[in-house]
């Protein structure tokens, strides 16, 4: 082969050469954009894409507008709003738990608080709710509502069981304190046929007639303390009675949603008591629909978290909240956001855990080596 020929046959094999390498780098490209738009779509599907979504508008229900809920919903307006996907909250006046989970259902409300007997019906379509189950979750736990049974001091009244023939205020009817206060005799077993008298007195009244000595105890369900009961404490001698004993472990078997819970002795915010008042209670929820978006649910949770460690909190009955108890033992799901926030949570204290024992290993190994130096 001449020179000539010979160049001209390089010539074709390099360019050959880079058809080849173009070809490849094509198929190449193609791959990897092919790779980047399955995983966004897998993103996408695991609300990787809320991030960049716009922030949501929250209408927030509570009860009615003296009562507690309303107050709360008040407290924790400035707090959610912070949150960057979370543009406005609505508070608004309600008639508290079964409307709040209606107009969840209904798309009217899309956060709400609520009391765990109501939700536990609500989810398992029972009572109000039969036939019509709601898609509800728990974005934190709050504080309880305690059942807390006062009478007066020379009623002979000890237990639950002792108000059989007593007159007995059991709360304004189809209220949450008659519906704690019928629970409670059944589990003793006891029926409004078996008491002297059945009042149906809301707080004010019934320790107006306890003053007067026209009630021998009364039901009262709420947070702790409750001013009604503080006052009337001011004006008669009182004792509370203990749900407890075979009566607490009935009522907690046959309705879940009630837990223990103990009054201490020697607190002065809680009637500075002189030994404990052991009795049950009902925890209230901040709940939201099941389709609420992930990232708000996690950051709302994260907020209300921050919230009650700040210092800050309004509210006294939240006080009481432990944060590491937010997401334990609830009768809801919890969102699958608020759970990601929660998680997190435990994830970064295990975290630290480590990390300060890692650290302390160390200084006692140096420690170690230094007395064995000496």
């Amino acid at each position: 082969m001449n020179y000539k020929s010979g160049l001209i046959a390089a010539s074709l094999a390099l360019l050959m050469l880079g058809g080849c390498s173009d070809d490849s780098d094509s198929q190449k490209a193609e791959s990897e954009s092919g790779a980047n738009a399955q995983q966004d779509s897998t993103d996408s599907q695991n609300g990787s894409s809320d991030a960049t979504a716009d922030p949501v508008q929250l209408v927030f229900g509570t009860g009615g507008t003296s009562g507690a809920y309303y107050a709360l919903g008040g407290a924790l307006k400035s707090v959610l709003e912070a949150s960057p996907v979370v543009s406005n909250v609505q508070v608004v006046s309600t008639g508290a738990s079964v409307q709040n989970i209606q107009n969840i259902q209904d798309g009217l409300n899309q956060l709400a608080i609520v009391m765990s007997d109501v939700a536990y019906d609500a989810v398992n379509g029972q009572n109000q709710f039969e036939n019509n189950p709601a898609d509800i979750t728990a974005i934190a736990g709050l504080y309880p509502n305690v059942v807390q049974v006062v009478a007066l001091d020379n009623s002979g009244i000890n237990s639950i069981a002792d108000m059989a023939g007593k007159r007995i205020g059991v709360g304004q009817v189809g209220s949450g304190v008659e519906a704690s206060a019928k629970i409670a005799l059944a589990a003793a077993g006891l029926d409004y046929d078996d008491l002297g008298r059945v009042s149906h007195t809301g707080y004010a009244d019934s320790v107006t007639e306890m003053s007067n000595g026209n009630l021998d105890a009364a039901f009262f369900t709420s947070g702790v303390p409750n001013s009604n009961i503080t006052g009337l404490m001011q004006s008669r001698d009182i004792k509370f009675v203990n749900i407890d004993g075979d009566t607490a472990e009935k009522l907690m078997e046959d309705y879940p949603y009630y837990q223990s819970y103990t009054i201490p002795a020697g607190a002065a915010e809680r009637y500075d008591l002189s030994e404990p008042v052991n009795t049950v209670a009902i925890r209230n929820l901040l709940i939201a629909p099941a389709s609420m978006r992930d990232d708000v649910a996690e950051d709302l949770a994260h907020r209300f978290d921050e919230y009650l460690g700040s210092g800050q909190v309004a509210v006294g009955a939240l006080r009481e909240v432990g944060t590491d108890t937010l997401d334990q033992d609830l009768v809801l799901p919890v969102h699958p956001g608020a759970k990601r926030y929660y998680d997190s949570r435990k994830d970064s204290a295990q975290g630290s855990h480590a990390e300060s024992g890692s650290v302390d290993s160390d200084a006692a190994e140096n420690e170690t080596t230094e007395n064995n130096a000496t």
